[in-house]
């Protein structure tokens, strides 16, 4: 055995690809596997996740690794999306599906529950949770006590998913704040414990004790011993890597579907107007409050091609070829001024007239320049009041120069890199336990950079 390499085993649990990794001990994948599980539905007939393939594939590809003979596990952790509870019984066994976090929220019980707790702006500034429905996911276990009384009454434990699998592979419950603060409306930031309704409706009684993320649990397979972390929300991960690497003021912008501006390094509580705007709370996995801001960018830019690529006839990925231009910028800004933007509308692209541009080119500089408008705007909301000297871009944006040249251009004074870490929700999760496994310094090269200089216009 001794032959064989150190490494740590991440469990990965998107919604749609679960991964499990292994990284040696300078953070580089050995191995991965994937599986990609069918969805089932609920009571209801609404999708989820099917927990039961879920719990099978976790189990079976940790009785597979831990049979690789060149690979000598010393350590495994999880991560996984929030908002999803896994209610078990007292032996362990799950009690209803794994609801999903879109799944419509019952409107008369939210009134009976934010009129019963103060109101939502109230609990909203409290909790640092915008009203979200199922995605705060304290509302999942408030309705089921109201809606599903005699389940509710078996639960031993409800526990976010990354501790659920923890739980299946250590056999120990347990809560973490990463989990616990991320927009749930479960945790009282400014007091820095669970909310007084959490009290008051017997929920507490269902939660775990509160486990340090960064902290182990002893596993004992054939003779061995394994440490094991307790999971991370997948978010609260992904921002491992840059914290270990940077000390100085930063935010970091996470491109997906959601652009989320997150900043460590601003504590100002939240207001009830950053509130209305999408900003929210999350949790290092140190247990220090994270504020951030949400645009809904991703998906904008993903609606508004497809309409490009009709109205010009090319591929949807046509605007992978377009060259950041600063002649087309400087032209569309001479343009009269743009549309006014409707309140259900996410940019003013949306209501612009495509036959106004002479070419596809032309119109997709504008639809940049338009999600710019409103990136400014929302990253704004998490800068305003601190001293951060960089933004670090990843995702989608970040490989696309035209955005990243305009955000460069609108935060001049700071410093704007695109920047990519190989698997940094895995690697976060991998980190968050360094001390515990592996007897080598962090690498400093996890992170690559690139230098988006405002020197072009």
């Amino acid at each position: 055995m001794s032959s064989s390499l150190p490494v740590i085993a991440i469990y990965d649990i998107g919604k749609t690809n679960k991964k499990v990794f292994l990284f040696n001990e300078a953070y580089e994948v050995v191995y991965e596997k994937n599986a990609t599980l069918p969805e089932t539905t609920d009571e209801d007939g609404y999708p989820c996740e099917n927990l039961e393939l879920l719990t099978q594939w976790v189990r079976e590809s940790f009785t597979e690794i831990t049979g690789l003979k060149e690979f000598n596990i010393v350590a495994v952790n999880f991560t996984s999306y929030g908002a999803s509870f896994v209610h078990i019984d007292k032996n362990g066994k799950p009690l209803t599906p794994l609801y999903n976090y879109l799944k419509p929220y019952p409107e008369e019980l939210k009134k009976k529950f934010y009129s019963r707790y103060g109101g939502e702006i109230m609990l909203s500034m409290h909790t640092a949770s915008p009203v979200l429905g199922s995605l705060n996911s304290g509302m999942q276990l408030y309705r089921l006590k109201y809606e599903q009384k005699a389940v509710f009454d078996q639960i031993a434990y409800s526990l976010h998913l990354p501790q659920y699998i923890s739980y299946l592979l250590t056999g120990k419950a347990c809560s973490d704040i990463t989990s616990i603060g991320c927009h749930t409306n479960l945790w009282n930031f400014p007091q820095n414990n669970y909310h007084e309704w959490v009290y008051r409706e017997g929920l507490i009684s269902k939660f775990p004790p509160v486990f340090a993320s960064d902290k182990v649990k002893t596993l004992m397979l054939s003779g061995k011993k394994i440490v094991a972390g307790v999971g991370l929300h997948d978010s609260s991960a992904a921002l491992i890597p840059y914290l270990t690497n940077f000390r100085e003021p930063f935010i970091l912008l996470s491109t997906g579907t959601w652009s989320i501006s997150f900043n460590p390094f601003n504590n100002i509580p939240l207001t009830v107007e950053e509130l209305q705007q999408d900003c929210l709370c999350y949790m290092t996995y140190r247990g220090a409050p994270v504020k951030a801001s949400r645009l809904f960018a991703g998906y904008e830019h993903e609606q508004q091609i497809k309409r490009l690529a009709e109205h010009f006839n090319k591929g949807t990925d046509h605007y992978i070829t377009v060259q950041f231009d600063k002649n087309i910028v400087a032209a569309l800004r001479s343009r009269p001024e743009a549309p006014a933007k409707k309140a259900s509308s996410i940019t003013a692209f949306s209501e612009r007239d495509l036959s106004s541009f002479n070419n596809y080119e032309e119109a997709y500089h504008q639809l940049i320049l338009d999600i710019i408008s409103r990136q400014i705007s929302s990253t704004n909301l998490v800068l305003e009041g601190t001293n951060v000297k960089r933004i670090f871009v990843d995702g989608g944006f970040g490989k696309n120069p035209l955005y990243m040249h305009l955000l460069a251009e609108a935060f001049r004074g700071i410093e704007v890199y695109a920047a990519s870490v190989a698997q940094a929700t895995a690697l976060g999760t991998a980190l968050a336990l360094h001390p515990h496994w592996n007897r080598k310094p962090t690498p400093a090269d996890t992170i690559k950079l690139m230098y988006y200089n405002t020197g072009v216009f």
